[in-house]
């Protein structure tokens, strides 16, 4: 456990003189999503840490779930394990975060992965924030049930939809746009398929084609691979293209360095 602010993160730490590779987690997600990737890498030239986000898996409450308490959380997280430097992998909301870590840490980012994830695209309207509490509050008494099971997170329903909707912010294209410009280490992204859960018909097809402004705009970005498999099966099917691309951007950084 990692003490930082008013709670305490569970993390895991493969440890060892591989290149550290910090894993962050979908929103609600907990950190054993990532068994796949981590078993396809092996830990002869990787040193894998993975942990669960406030309120998620087997970390505490806190009275701070903003994003910018997960951005903050990478580095308190790295810090108590003493690396300096580290590759990011993160999905979903994960690739939110880490996207804004390596853009704001280019001196101790080694590079990042982004997984179906950190697209600057404007879906959240009045409407949408309508729906997205309507929603959580539905689940609101089904929540608790899942709780002891790891597969929902210890937040209400009501802070369950407040950081939905500060996701939806964050994801704006004039938010997220200059975050994206700004980074200047190895960025890939892996890039799911088809809806995820709460989208639409072609609704998340539309948003992942804001990646062409993206890669046009930073040569540091680009696309690893477009995988048949939708938003939330990507880390279970095709993690072997999430392992090639964290092979890749390490590849990257020591090319750059040699």
């Amino acid at each position: 456990m990692v003490d930082v602010d008013d709670t305490a993160l569970a993390v895991t730490d493969s440890g060892g003189d591989g290149v550290p590779v910090v894993y962050l987690n979908g929103q609600f997600a907990t950190q054993g999503y990532w068994r796949r990737v981590v078993a396809e890498l092996g830990t002869q030239d990787w040193r894998h840490i993975t942990f669960d986000e406030r309120a998620r898996g087997k970390s505490q409450r806190s009275a701070d779930y903003s994003f910018e308490a997960a951005v903050r959380d990478v580095d308190a997280v790295l810090d108590a394990r003493g690396v300096r430097r580290a590759l990011v992998v993160g999905w979903s909301y994960g690739a939110f975060v880490g996207a804004h870590w390596a853009s704001r840490n280019p001196q101790r980012a080694i590079g990042a992965v982004l997984v179906d994830g950190a697209y600057p695209y404007d879906w959240l309207d009045e409407a949408m924030e309508r729906r997205i509490r309507t929603l959580f509050r539905r689940m609101g008494w089904f929540l608790p049930l899942l709780r002891p099971t790891g597969l929902a997170p210890r937040m209400s329903a009501d802070q369950q939809a407040d950081s939905n909707i500060e996701l939806g912010r964050i994801s704006r294209e004039r938010e997220l746009g200059p975050v994206l410009e700004a980074i200047t280490v190895p960025t890939r992204y892996v890039v799911a398929s088809g809806a995820s859960l709460g989208s639409k018909g072609d609704e998340q097809e539309r948003i992942r084609t804001s990646l062409d402004r993206v890669t046009a705009r930073n040569g540091n970005i680009r696309v690893s691979a477009k995988v048949d498999s939708n938003h939330g099966a990507i880390l279970k099917k095709d993690f072997a293209a999430v392992a090639a691309a964290v092979r890749e951007v390490a590849r990257l950084d020591a090319a750059g360095k040699a």
